[in-house]
């Protein structure tokens, strides 16, 4: 993401969450230690330290997609416990804040001083973005945090709505007065 080629003539900015806020893979890496922990706790037969070693490793060079049936071949992880996996990415109450990247959260508080509109556009499960936001540190721009309304791209597209005109009409503004700021 390049925050430099912003433009800053725009009424409504919308931020993703993943990869934008902050780096998607310290919430899932985060949530890789829990699961670890958890099978280790439950199973008593693999040390966490391997499993999330090793579920860190497919991350990287497989994909989020990939871990859990890598598990199932590696460690023989019974597949009940997928379940368990999914249900922790998306209320995992993670042990370490989920830092705000500085340049967003300068930038958030340079929108907000210049009087411009803020606001969370996510895709993706609605629960599982709130919890990830309700992880962030948002350092500076904390003290605008209250302000942000938050959007859900599959929400309105389920309820047959296109977002941006959406957003246009509840703001009040054209569709061009707008600014989604995704990652790359």
């Amino acid at each position: 993401m390049h925050i430099e080629r912003i433009p800053l003539d725009k009424e409504i900015y919308l931020f993703e969450v993943d990869n934008v806020l902050f780096a998607k893979s310290d919430y899932d890496l985060q949530v890789y230690y829990l699961f670890a922990n958890f099978m280790e706790f439950t199973t008593g037969a693999i040390p966490a330290r391997d499993l999330v070693g090793f579920m860190k490793k497919v991350y990287e060079n497989q994909g989020p997609k990939f871990v859990f049936d890598r598990l199932k071949e590696m460690f023989g992880v019974e597949e009940k416990y997928k379940e368990n996996l999914l249900r922790l990415h998306v209320n995992a109450q993670l042990p370490l804040k989920l830092i705000l990247f500085k340049e967003v959260e300068e930038l958030i508080v340079r929108l907000f001083t210049q009087n411009k509109q803020v606001a969370i556009l996510t895709k993706g499960n609605p629960v599982e973005q709130l919890n990830k936001m309700k992880h962030i540190d948002w350092g500076e721009a904390n003290q605008f945090k209250n302000l942000l309304k938050v959007y859900f791209v599959d929400e309105l597209k389920f309820r047959n709505f296109e977002p941006i005109d959406y957003l246009a009409e509840d703001y009040g503004v054209k569709p061009q007065d707008l600014y989604w700021i995704q990652a790359d």
